[in-house]
């Protein structure tokens, strides 16, 4: 019994190692993965693109801003005197939160009187606002200790000197449904184009069946529409019945174009074929060609922004996000579902969804046609 056992374990390994490909999907890309992932994963909310309005412009008002920024949580990117661009910088995402400081400030602190300062939060990533909005009321106790402070012993107390009212653009109960759910049907749609669709041409290999389609009249490119066209039709399916289930069951409204939305799904889930397409050409069997997706489907999720900022992961890993088309389906989505945007502000996300999506599409082209030589 022994012997025999040695034996099947002596033939797994041989068979398991004996391909170069699969000795790297084993062994080297999950060392190369969790290297990456480690240095991408953290739930720290920190540099919160920030647009201050600040039409006092006053030492006070200024130091307010300092305060904010000096715990390294907000991030200054834009300075106005008015709020003409306010709704502009939160609709296309440049900003997450908004500070507005009132025309008066600095004479109503000198007087004593109390000052009311708002911060608009972007409501989208409920679990950011809130702790947004955290880092804000500790912002606003210390301005106000340092104020008392500064002031002590003068004709004037000033206690409380300053109130703050925050409000939540878009998700005004931060409810987190608003971000899951659209995010979770990104997940699915990558789910099922990549796992289902990465064994498709590989399974013709291994009953033999690709022989017989390549000598018909077939071109590779009708062969890989072929492929690629049920996978698509299916996943748009899926998604009408996902949004139907997030309105019947969460009462997500769709706030933005239907037609863009499904445009831009249409692409995305191309994108999801052209790599899984990609993975089914170049593997020989199920097997690796199912290992090879689930590593590309990990990293395509937890590098998304999905379950991590993006802003708060380092700049080498940021730069590789570029490369994932979850991550710029998951701006479109939350920009048309929750935000009620178009194309006039979703115009660069869905470029480079498109970009990706041909590239994939025309890589997994070139490679079917090199497999077959």
């Amino acid at each position: 019994m022994i012997l025999r056992i040695r034996q099947i374990l002596v033939k797994e390994f041989l068979q398991m190692f004996r391909d170069v490909r699969m000795r790297m999907v084993v062994l080297v890309m999950p060392l190369v993965q969790m290297t990456v992932l480690a240095f991408a994963l953290t739930t720290d909310v920190k540099n919160i693109s920030t647009a201050v309005v600040d039409p006092d412009n006053t030492p006070e008002s200024r130091q307010l801003v300092t305060e904010f920024t000096g715990g390294g949580y907000f991030d200054v990117t834009h300075r106005l005197s008015t709020d003409n661009r306010v709704q502009w910088l939160l609709d296309a995402g440049r900003v997450r939160a908004v500070i507005r400081i009132p025309l008066h400030f600095s004479g109503d602190i000198r007087s004593g009187k109390a000052v009311t300062v708002q911060l608009l939060v972007d409501g989208t990533l409920s679990n950011d606002a809130a702790i947004t909005l955290n880092y804000a009321n500790q912002a606003v106790a210390h301005f106000n200790r340092r104020m008392v402070s500064e002031r002590a012993g003068a004709a004037a107390t000033v206690s409380g000197t300053m109130d703050i009212r925050t409000r939540a653009w878009y998700n005004p109960n931060l409810e987190s449904k608003y971000y899951y759910v659209p995010g979770l049907i990104a997940v699915m749609l990558i789910l099922i184009g990549l796992m289902l669709t990465s064994m498709a041409i590989v399974r013709e290999k291994e009953i033999g069946t690709i022989e017989q389609v390549m000598v018909t009249p077939i071109r590779r490119v009708e062969f890989i529409i072929g492929k690629t066209l049920p996978f698509l039709v299916t996943g748009m399916v899926t998604m009408t019945l996902m949004f139907l289930i997030a309105r019947l069951i969460f009462g997500i409204r769709i706030q933005g174009s239907l037609p863009l939305l499904y445009a831009t799904a249409m692409i995305y889930i191309l994108g999801n074929l052209g790599m899984a397409l990609l993975v089914s050409v170049t593997a020989r069997t199920q097997q690796q060609a199912l290992l090879t997706a689930f590593f590309i489907l990990v990293p395509s999720i937890l590098l998304s922004g999905f379950i991590f900022p993006i802003r708060n992961m380092p700049e080498t890993i940021q730069w590789l996000t570029v490369l994932n088309p979850m991550r710029w389906f998951l701006q479109i989505l939350h920009g048309i579902v929750v935000k009620g945007v178009g194309l006039d502000i979703l115009w660069m996300p869905i470029a480079a969804q498109v970009t990706l999506a041909a590239c994939f599409l025309t890589l997994a082209v070139t490679r079917f046609k090199k497999t077959l030589e």
